[in-house]
């Protein structure tokens, strides 16, 4: 017999973004704005519209939206059973909402609210406590986004490889390979040149100026065995991006792979 799910989780933050809430509507509620600093989205951009964040292989989360009044809220539910691969009478949907809310400068703060009901699993907790580590630096690309490429449709490219260590140990090698420093000192990524703009608990973004614009994130996250996994997320813009994925895209899978990590 399935127990009814009562436990509530939640998670709260507030991010502030340059542009106006239109501009910040966009880019979080139509799959061009969503595609161009979370994962490769679809959605019917109105209430009751699908939802699909693309995830990789049997990793897809599928949803639909709920609440629909822009440019100032937004509702939609995921099916988190699915994505956990649950009984889907044990959990409740996972509930995400924005509150876009314009301010004096020039900029507009976005309220965003997870939440959901579970049973009070041993995982559940566990789930909800990594859920904002992982959430919150995409909104960091959500603000130089809108800060440098509004409105503008991104090229993505992604690779990532496993390696013997612990996440830190293997992120500090990666770090150091490449050369990323602090806040806001240059660096050279294999040919790419770009501003450090943040780097916190395992994660930097950097802004990409040349050969082509965009944001890339170098990130690392641990798994069982004693093995942990780094790899980078980019979103190019421009008519050369397409180009410059493909070619690039192996050659940083190689990379990864080849990353030397001290025991």
């Amino acid at each position: 017999m399935t127990s009814t799910p009562h436990v509530p989780y939640r998670l709260e933050f507030s991010v502030e973004v340059p542009g106006t809430p239109e501009q910040v509507w966009e880019a979080l509620a139509t799959a061009k704005g969503m595609s161009a600093w979370f994962t490769t989205t679809e959605l019917e951009e109105r209430e009751g519209g699908a939802l699909r964040f693309v995830m990789g292989p049997e990793m897809d989360s599928v949803g639909k939206v709920v609440r629909w009044d822009p440019p100032h809220r937004l509702v939609y539910e995921e099916d988190w059973a699915a994505l956990m691969g649950k009984d889907p009478d044990s959990l409740s949907p996972l509930t995400s909402e924005f509150v876009v809310e314009a301010t004096s400068g020039g900029t507009c703060v976005v309220r965003v609210t997870s939440s959901g009901f579970g049973v009070g699993a041993d995982w559940e907790p566990q789930w909800w406590d990594t859920l904002g580590p992982d959430w919150k630096p995409f909104f960091d690309n959500l603000r130089v986004y809108l800060e440098h490429f509004a409105g503008q449709s991104a090229t993505q490219l992604e690779a990532q490889a496993t390696h013997a260590g612990d996440p830190v140990a293997v992120w500090q090698a990666a770090r150091d390979a490449l050369g990323v420093g602090d806040e806001g000192t240059s660096v050279e990524l294999r040919g790419a040149t770009g501003t450090v703009e943040k780097v916190v608990d395992r994660h930097a973004l950097v802004r990409l100026t040349a050969p082509v614009p965009g944001v890339l994130n170098l990130w690392s996250y641990g798994e069982e065995d004693g093995k942990a996994t780094v790899g980078v997320r980019a979103y190019l813009f421009g008519a050369e991006a397409p180009e410059y994925a493909r070619r690039e895209e192996p050659a940083w899978q190689s990379w990864l792979q080849g990353l030397t990590v001290s025991a």
